[in-house]
């Protein structure tokens, strides 16, 4: 039951004794922020009776997917285009929404149906299984365009549609034997397949999101299959992405510890051969046997199973956190490992670019979130706040300092995060602001001098190193803008759009919380001090007259 009056959302009553199942505390539906209140708007979900297989097989991961108006007449074979925005959440980045979904309701109804199947039989092809009557049922109410919400529960894939009040998916898609594990969504395809869907058997498959959402059937069609019965990997997917401006080309990474590039375009019926790794300890890049295979290259990444990976906006580098603790960022075109470095404790988990890719984001099982700087090649500022293992973390693109100057000189980052602790916490990075720690005197007295900085900063890191976790006490701390709870489940990530925030939790519910409105963004903003920093730093700043140095690309103070 929701209690508008009172903002708070209260768990229904139980059916059983008072002494059983005590109620949750009651979420608020709006948390504060400096600029305003962000207001919970719609809530999505599925419906249990359609899962096949328990939640516990699967964490949920949401693609946001716009389609375009198209301006040919709509067919159910036509093409689409569309943005990437995966990876237990990806950001889709600046030039989304705006877009509502048409005025007419989806409505798929009618039973499964039957489809076209360009995919031959597999060991999964229970839910591909092709039609003898060669047609397929259509909705003739889908108009054509909107932006939709992707994500996987349990056997099942489900798209809801953002901008409508329906609580309920308008499509489902099931899978037999096995479970979709991640996805990606280009907003620039060209031939109409432009979502990737990567499986728990390790099976890959194209389809066009526009022909998914035409059928009435719950079953894929008109999909392209990679990787069938996991003849290259049979590891099962675990991050998956387009590469931006890579006409069709994309990357699957596994469980373990190997990523795939494939071509698209490319057959996907002749399977890949290489090279045995040589030394499993090493990175390494290895082309197909067959030129005219697919997948087209072997990147052996570490031992332990890659988590989530990530293109710069640019396509021009590449981000993978792991099993091992490792962020490792690469050069996607010469095949290059650029940096990286371990967490503080446990594995990585997830991992997300700024928009003009000088910074890295990285969360884990440390509980901490990392801020790494391209320029410097090193971490520049950690984050402490949750109280569990981080799940998800993003930058928001859409949103501006409201006391920015708008000379660009001055640049501040907001950010957040959601971790298995329930929360979300946003952050707000100023690098001008952010304070170098000064080298502890020799003998290790707790003090600091007045002298060099920490010498976490004293070097620029070689081109090609993995670096050592650094001393906490060598690089600045943040602290978060605001912490609140949003749902009674472990949260598995968010993102940012145009005009609101999503979040989700592993078991499949999304929550749409809408920004403040611009007057209220305006009021606040002119009432607030602009001396009140949204920064906080575990180190004294004693040092109030030194000059500010610069470190690397990052302008820091000391």
């Amino acid at each position: 039951m929701m209690n508008t009056s009172n903002g708070m959302v209260s768990a229904p009553p139980s059916s059983s004794s008072p002494a059983a199942n005590p109620q949750s505390p009651g979420i608020k539906t709006y948390f504060k922020t400096p600029e305003g209140k962000y207001k919970l708007h719609y809530e999505k979900t599925h419906s249990s009776s359609l899962l096949h297989y328990a939640h516990g097989k699967t964490v949920t991961q949401v693609t946001l997917a716009q389609l375009k108006e198209r301006a040919a007449p709509s067919t159910p074979t036509g093409t689409s285009s569309g943005y990437s925005a995966s990876s237990g959440f990806r950001s889709a980045t600046a030039r989304l929404l705006g877009t509502g979904n048409g005025n007419r309701a989806l409505s798929f109804v009618g039973g499964n149906g039957s489809g076209k199947n360009a995919s031959t039989s597999s060991r999964i092809s229970g839910s591909f299984a092709a039609s003898n009557s060669g047609t397929s049922l259509t909705n003739t109410n889908f108009d054509g365009k909107g932006t939709y919400l992707v994500f996987n529960v349990g056997d099942a894939i489900f798209i809801c549609d953002l901008n409508s009040q329906d609580k309920d998916p308008v499509k489902s898609i099931h899978f037999s034997n096995s479970n979709p594990m991640c996805h990606a969504f280009d907003l620039d395809a060209k031939d109409g397949h432009d979502l990737l869907i990567g499986l728990n058997s390790g099976d890959v498959y194209t389809v066009s999101l526009r022909q998914q959402l035409q059928d009435v059937s719950k079953k894929l069609v008109g999909a392209l299959h990679y990787n069938k019965d996991g003849s290259v990997n049979n590891s099962r997917c675990t991050s998956i992405a387009w590469v931006p401006g890579g006409d069709g080309a994309f990357v699957v990474a596994h469980a373990d510890g190997n990523l795939y590039v494939y071509e698209k375009n490319k057959d996907s019926a002749t399977d890949s051969t290489f090279p045995a790794i040589r030394d499993p300890t090493q990175f390494s890049v290895d082309k197909a046997k067959n030129s005219k295979s697919n997948p087209v290259a072997r990147w052996h990444i570490c031992q332990g199973s890659i988590n989530s990976i990530a293109f710069s906006n640019d396509g021009s580098h590449l981000a993978t956190v792991g099993r091992d603790g490792y962020l490792r960022i690469f050069d996607f075109s010469t095949q290059k490992l650029i940096c990286g470095g371990k967490s503080y404790y446990g594995a990585l988990l997830c991992c997300s670019w700024s928009m003009d890719g000088k910074y890295i984001l990285t969360g884990g099982e440390d509980d901490l979130v990392q801020v790494w700087s391209m320029d410097d090649r090193k971490v520049v500022a950690w984050g402490e706040g949750h109280n569990s293992w981080v799940s998800g973390v993003a930058f928001d693109s859409y949103w501006s300092s409201p006391n920015t100057d708008g000379s660009g000189e001055h640049i501040m980052y907001r950010f957040g995060s959601v971790g298995q602790d329930t929360q979300i916490l946003l952050w707000d990075l100023e690098m001008d602001e952010i304070v170098v720690p000064l080298r502890r005197p020799p003998g290790g007295s707790p003090t600091y001098s007045t002298g060099s900085q920490s010498a976490h900063w004293d070097n620029v890191i070689p081109v090609g190193t993995l670096q050592p976790a650094p001393c906490k006490r060598d690089v600045p701390k943040l602290s978060p803008v605001i912490a609140h709870r949003v749902h009674t489940e472990p949260l598995s990530g968010l993102m940012f759009t145009q005009e609101s925030v999503v979040t989700a939790c592993r078991e499949g519910h999304l929550k749409i919380w809408t920004r403040p409105s611009a007057s209220e963004t305006q009021a606040n903003s002119s009432e607030a001090n602009p001396a009140i920093s949204l920064l906080s730093t575990s180190f004294p700043k004693d040092n109030k007259g030194s000059l500010s140095s610069k470190i690397g690309g990052s302008s820091l103070k000391s």
